[in-house]
């Protein structure tokens, strides 16, 4: 995944990668505190996934963005890894735009989503459907993250691109223009104003990563701050599994 600069107000999707028939976009909220958040959309053929919709104070940019290139109403599935507002509460407008859409999530996300105010979607459980297979024979695999932060958390790896849509994992607090992650100690210090206090455990961190191993994971693309290329990903593991972090930092005598 290339290196890519931009101001949070540009105006424009992002291609992140595109090939064969497959293409992930950065919708880009412009949003200037510390707590940006990323929306990603995935398109492959007649499937356009939107990952962590978002605010709803944001839908018009995002739903502007997307209709830069593909009709909004045509948006076919929603990935929300859980039910936090800054993740989830735009998926009544997208809805709204098309009520067939499709919500991807657990169990225990789907539970506290119609407290939204809609009950009416396609729910799809991602634990009984771990995998989903897209028109161009690539393959999205939904893969728990319990506890961090939510009981019920979940990412999502888009195979043929090598990406990790991360949700709160690996998520870093900042202000820059960059979109990618340049320096990894810089980066490690704003993912640790995120994680310490509100991962649940290194037991969490640690199982966490160790479901990843075998994966050839390219990118990582939380739902906060900055993308993590293929240079730092080593690196950005090796910090999760060894973070003291929750309960961790509460009740140290226990840890």
């Amino acid at each position: 995944m290339k290196q890519i600069d931009i101001t949070h107000a540009s105006g424009s999707p992002t291609v992140l990668y595109e090939e064969n028939g497959h293409a992930i976009y950065w919708l880009g909220i412009d949003e200037p505190t510390a707590f940006r958040t990323n929306t990603y959309l995935i398109r492959d053929g007649s499937e356009a996934l939107i990952v962590d919709p978002g605010n709803r104070a944001f839908f018009p940019q995002v739903r502007g963005r997307v209709a830069q290139f593909m009709k909004p109403e045509t948006v076919s599935g929603l990935i929300v890894c859980h039910q936090d507002p800054d993740v989830a509460a735009s998926m009544n407008d997208w809805l709204e735009e098309n009520p067939d859409i499709r919500v991807y999530t657990t169990p225990r996300t789907q539970v506290l989503l119609p407290h939204y105010g809609r009950t009416d979607y396609r729910y799809v459980d991602v634990e009984e459907n771990p995998a989903l297979a897209l028109p161009s024979g690539a393959e999205l695999k939904f893969i728990p993250a319990p506890f961090l932060h939510f009981p019920g958390a979940f990412t999502t790896f888009d195979a043929a691109s090598g990406s990790l849509l991360s949700g709160d994992v690996f998520a870093s607090l900042g202000t820059g223009e960059r979109l990618m992650a340049g320096d990894f100690e810089e980066l490690a210090g704003n993912m640790g104003f995120f994680h310490v206090e509100y991962m649940a455990s290194n037991i969490a961190a640690r199982g966490f990563v160790a479901s990843l191993d075998g994966l050839d994971i390219k990118a990582i693309l939380p739902q906060h701050g900055q993308i993590i290329g293929e240079e730092f990903i080593a690196d950005a593991m090796q910090w999760l599994a060894e973070l003291h972090c929750g309960t961790d930092i509460i009740y140290p005598e226990l840890s």
